[in-house]
């Protein structure tokens, strides 16, 4: 059972892990597709040093997992449905912005604009 001790935990964890660009930036590419370092490192115009602390800070954080594969250390979203969630977060802090639009057609919440057109 969930406590308060323990989704303060939780909710502590995501905001350390999400606080930095960098790792913002990381997180968003695995969530387009799972990564190796290096290639995180070349796309992200980052030093692979400087990607592994963040890996590891994003693992223990329980945001990624590390997928061996061979010699290689392959990186992605340690489960499907946190992908949903951190998609949807992304999408909904943009949508504070009161002159936007929802882009969700079937949006029900109260005082929604939505666009009613597909995205």
């Amino acid at each position: 059972m969930l406590t308060i001790d323990s989704r303060l935990d939780v909710m502590n964890r995501l905001g350390r892990a999400m606080a930095d660009p960098t790792r913002s930036r990381i997180l968003l590419t695995l969530l387009q597709r799972p990564a190796y370092p290096a290639e995180l490192a070349r796309d992200l115009e980052l030093t692979r040093p400087n990607v592994s602390n963040h890996l590891a800070c994003l693992r223990d954080c329980g945001l990624a997992v590390a997928v061996p594969q061979g010699r290689q250390t392959r990186y992605e979203i340690a489960d499907p449905h946190l992908s949903r969630v951190l998609t949807a977060l992304v999408d909904v802090t943009l949508a504070v912005n009161e002159n936007a639009p929802c882009l969700d057609p079937a949006c029900s919440a109260p005082g929604c604009r939505s666009t009613g057109v597909e995205a």
